[in-house]
């Protein structure tokens, strides 16, 4: 595509500062379109093609989103390329199928300019050999805001002590690839905290000293062992708790295993206590003051 295009207009695409690539409009109009090699190869080579034309001028914001199995080596090199541009909003989506997860590398994630990052479907840390986030590569010391979106950990979140600036944290829909994962979200800058629908397999903490906003929906864990929210001042929690459920928690040696997990909400519940505003769905609110006389123990 970019081969057609004069000289005037190629000069003019060096300049442009918003990058937005998406290859479901590509791959759109005709049925079975993605599924040849050549098509997609042809696509690859166009993106290819409009970061070189690009060279080594500034670039503020990139989008780069597909529907298609990439290899690791070749967003390892767009990653690079507009990480050195000195990007500042960075959006990456490579939307596999069901069973499969493109595993994102760490080696490349370095800049002082990244301010912004989504990331969406794919997998962060190390699985046998592969060196991942969770090896404590990464280098962004000005990211703000960080947006993981149905993304598979192979590990803790430990990452996140590598990030100082951090003061914006979403994770939807994450999940653990280990049997058994103790979860910890730990940054001392963290101001907001938005976890949805994520799935824990063990126990969740959170050492956010600085934090003023936190929502939680749905799943519940098996523990919260630690929740250091001293500033908190606004909180919005709605645990996947059924009606099923809590009757079964009323009676006498339930085995349910998420039934067993409820007395351990109130261990979050007395993290949580000293903030300004409040906010708990019906099922929440029961679950929690069924087992509201036990904080004292819980302690």
């Amino acid at each position: 595509m970019t081969s057609v295009l004069s000289k005037r207009w190629r000069n003019l695409l060096a300049f442009v500062s918003n990058l937005h690539i998406d290859d479901s409009i590509f791959l759109h109009p005709e049925e079975g379109k993605r599924d040849r090699n050549e098509i997609r190869q042809s696509f690859l080579d166009f993106v290819g093609r409009i970061l070189a034309l690009q060279g080594n001028c500034p670039v503020k914001k990139v989008s780069i989103k597909f529907l298609f199995k990439l290899d690791s080596d070749r967003v390892d090199g767009w990653i690079s390329n507009v990480l050195a541009r000195g990007v500042s909003e960075l959006d990456l989506s490579i939307d596999l199928c069901m069973d499969e997860y493109f595993l994102l590398s760490s080696k490349r994630f370095e800049s002082k300019n990244l301010v912004r990052l989504k990331l969406h479907r794919l997998c962060i840390g190390q699985r046998e050999k592969t060196v991942g986030w969770l090896a404590g590569e990464i280098f962004l010391p000005m990211l703000k805001t960080l947006e993981l979106d149905y993304v598979g950990f192979y590990g803790d979140l430990l990452f996140l002590r590598a990030l100082p600036a951090l003061e914006e944290l979403v994770i939807v829909d994450a999940f653990w690839f280990t049997t058994f994962t103790d979860v910890t979200v730990s940054n001392p800058s963290l101001k907001t905290l938005t976890m949805s629908s994520n799935i824990y397999s063990g126990s969740i903490s959170f050492d956010t000293p600085s934090l003023v906003y936190f929502s939680h929906f749905k799943y519940v864990a098996k523990d919260y062992p630690l929740v250091n929210m001293e500033n908190l001042l606004e909180a919005r929690i709605n645990l996947g708790v059924t009606e099923g459920q809590i009757r079964r928690a009323r009676e006498p040696n339930n085995n349910d295993e998420v039934v067993l997990r409820f007395p351990n909400v109130g261990k979050l519940m007395n993290g949580i206590r000293n903030v300004q505003c409040l906010d708990l769905s019906a099922n929440t609110l029961e679950v929690s003051f069924s087992f509201f006389f036990s904080l004292e123990v819980i302690k």
